[in-house]
């Protein structure tokens, strides 16, 4: 089997740098959204989202990623600023005081938001949009200093249904393609490349079938020099594939052993981070990977 090499780095945050290579790292989801594809509001509540996030720590969760909004495919209202400011920075708030040490991570692709959240100790922007959906965003994190995660996203979400569709082999080439250039608009406003990692956008407007090659191909984006977040947790294109089995897609709640299935795959191929709604799992499942990588690499 080949296990990639995985180059480490020192990503810098906000107030602090982070190790990235030693180990796999884990980013727990902590949805502040009434409507999310993966726990349909299950943690939209102060108390129930706040307690959700210390639970995941518990868990061994190394960060906390934070969103306000939504990304699952379709036509909707967008949330406001104000509205995803509200959702998010009491669950922020709430969780500095009871972890004062935590690593938090702000899931938005507005300026404003990043700005609140970064002012109330997210130490980390991840940016859906990589940066193209807020014309304001890249010089915002280049003068607060965070760390980010940029992400290749195709398209608004309203559009990812009717997108063209990519050949297996068009995949690969398109995404490095996409993440170069919000490489170069990141640096030219001023981001620091040791603040940056980058996301393949595993289901941001990837039509099902396209989400492998990625996954298949992943280490082919270390030539790129950066840290790689890999986010395949419950995402639909898992439940696709389990259609093979059950005659159907597996819904969101149902995709737990296959979510496995990808973050050990995604860690094979050398991603320094994976973003999972299931933290203790995924901790085995990468404690695996990392054992395999430690015998064939020596770390």
């Amino acid at each position: 089997m080949i296990v990639a090499p995985r180059p480490r780095f020192e990503w810098q945050l906000r107030t602090r740098a982070l190790a990235l290579g030693e180990r796999t790292l884990l980013a727990g989801v902590v949805n502040v959204t009434p409507d999310s594809f993966s726990d349909g509001g299950q943690f939209y509540l102060l108390e129930n989202a706040a307690g959700h996030a210390l639970e995941l720590l518990d868990q061994g969760a190394d960060i906390l990623d934070i969103g306000g909004e939504s990304t699952r495919p379709g036509e909707r209202p967008q949330v406001s600023a104000q509205e995803e400011i509200e959702r998010v920075l009491p669950v922020v708030e709430a969780i500095r005081r009871e972890r004062p040490n935590v690593i938090l991570s702000i899931d938005t692709y507005k300026a404003a938001t990043a700005r609140a959240a970064t002012a109330a100790g997210a130490e980390i922007v991840n940016d859906v949009s990589g940066f193209l959906w807020d014309p304001a965003m890249a010089a915002t994190c280049a003068a607060l200093g965070c760390g980010v995660v940029l992400t290749h996203t195709r398209g608004r979400m309203a559009e990812w249904h009717t997108l063209p569709g990519l050949a297996s082999d068009e995949v690969v080439p398109h995404v490095l393609r996409g993440l170069e250039e919000c490489l170069r608009n990141a640096l030219a406003a001023g981001v620091t490349s040791a603040s940056i990692v980058l996301d393949p956008g595993f289901g941001f407007g990837k039509r099902m079938e396209e989400n492998y090659p990625l996954l298949a191909h992943l280490d082919e984006f270390h030539q790129l020099g950066y840290p790689i977040l890999a986010g395949t947790s419950r995402k639909a294109f898992l439940g696709r594939a389990l259609a093979a089995i059950y005659g159907q897609d597996a819904p969101a709640d149902q995709r737990g052993n296959a979510t496995l299935a990808s973050v050990t795959a995604a860690a094979l191929a050398g991603a320094h981070i994976v973003r999972v709604h299931d933290v203790k799992a995924a901790r085995e499942a990468v404690a695996i990977a990392d054992a395999m990588r430690a015998a064939v690499n020596g770390h």
